[in-house]
């Protein structure tokens, strides 16, 4: 064998060796104009650029959403997806939609941005603060749907019964704007990643305001419930809302299974904690997010390579 033929033939080994250690991820999201398609993308885009030092490459997938995903990754389609905390929360636990199904192998990596429950009023409705509902018309969605669960919960904190309300109107949070122009509420309810076209349309056609969601009540929920979290909407979402406003709500939870390597978990979560900044601005529902919320309402057990990134970077003890 000349020298350059065993140059070649080594050559060749190595490249089949590097591409043979290559790996491919997938990460399942939601639909194409929701936000969990962007956020799974911009999370590829950045592992895609560490593709060299990590050998990881990494693909997303439009799907059904969080129950999808769930379902999905437990059956090995999917390496990782995202989903709403509270769905994380029954998978794991074998409640709601999974009762008798309890997905035990779901891990979470990190709570990405928060979807919160926002309370929506006219400026007329002389409502500033969360107890000045009594009395007033109120829509608070449709029976069954996650907005209408939240809102009945965060009620019953404060000790406020439907009875207390005017109106307790239960159609669905897309029909909020329209009821608001029409005066027929003086609010209504929706859970949303923020901005959202929906406030943002109610603002179009009203003077609106956002009514804080805080207190000991929500602080008593958080510590109840570990898939509820606490956010803040930013007062430079939305036309004529001049404050933040805290509240509460889920969030969208990065999750994978137990059988998922260790050292792919890790090399993920890393890029995302060293490329932090950067990550913030890929998105506007990542504005108000700090490293350690991604820790907040994970609700189900935190994959052990999430665990050694966050370690590493002094998130977590």
């Amino acid at each position: 064998m000349t020298k350059l033929t065993k140059s070649i033939v080594i050559a060749s080994v190595l490249l089949s060796s590097s591409a043979f250690a290559a790996q491919f991820i997938t990460i399942g999201t939601g639909g194409v104009t929701g936000t969990y398609y962007p956020t799974g993308g911009a999370i590829c885009r950045m592992m895609n650029k560490e593709k060299k030092k990590t050998g990881i490459r990494c693909s997303v997938e439009s799907t059904g959403g969080s129950v999808y995903n769930v379902n999905t990754i437990n059956a090995g389609e999917l390496d990782f997806g995202i989903a709403q905390s509270d769905t994380a929360y029954q998978a794991y636990h074998g409640e709601g939609k999974f009762k008798g199904k309890a997905i035990k192998g779901l891990r979470s990596v990190i709570a990405i941005y928060p979807e919160l429950l926002a309370f929506v009023v006219s400026k007329d409705s002389g409502i500033k603060k969360f107890t000045d509902i009594k009395g007033k018309k109120v829509n608070i969605d449709v029976a069954g749907s996650g907005t209408r669960m939240t809102t009945e919960i965060v009620l019953k904190a404060f000790g406020i019964k439907l009875s207390d309300l005017a109106l307790a109107n239960e159609l669905k949070s897309s029909e909020g704007p329209t009821m608001l122009k029409d005066h027929k509420i003086d609010g209504y309810f929706g859970v949303f990643g923020h901005p959202t076209a929906n406030i943002k349309d109610a603002a179009n056609s009203v003077d609106i305001d956002l009514v804080p969601i805080e207190g000991k009540p929500i602080d008593d929920l958080v510590a109840k419930y570990s898939y509820y979290a606490k956010g803040v909407i930013s007062g430079t979402f939305y036309k004529g809302v001049e404050h933040d406003t805290p509240s509460i709500g889920v969030k969208a939870v990065l999750c994978t299974k137990d059988s998922i390597d260790d050292k792919v978990v890790y090399a993920l979560t890393k890029t995302i904690l060293d490329n932090f900044d950067a990550f913030k601005k890929l998105h506007p529902a990542y504005k108000t997010i700090t490293k350690e919320s991604l820790l907040d309402g994970l609700a189900v057990p935190q994959h052990p390579g999430a665990v050694k990134a966050f370690k590493e970077a002094g998130i977590m003890k």
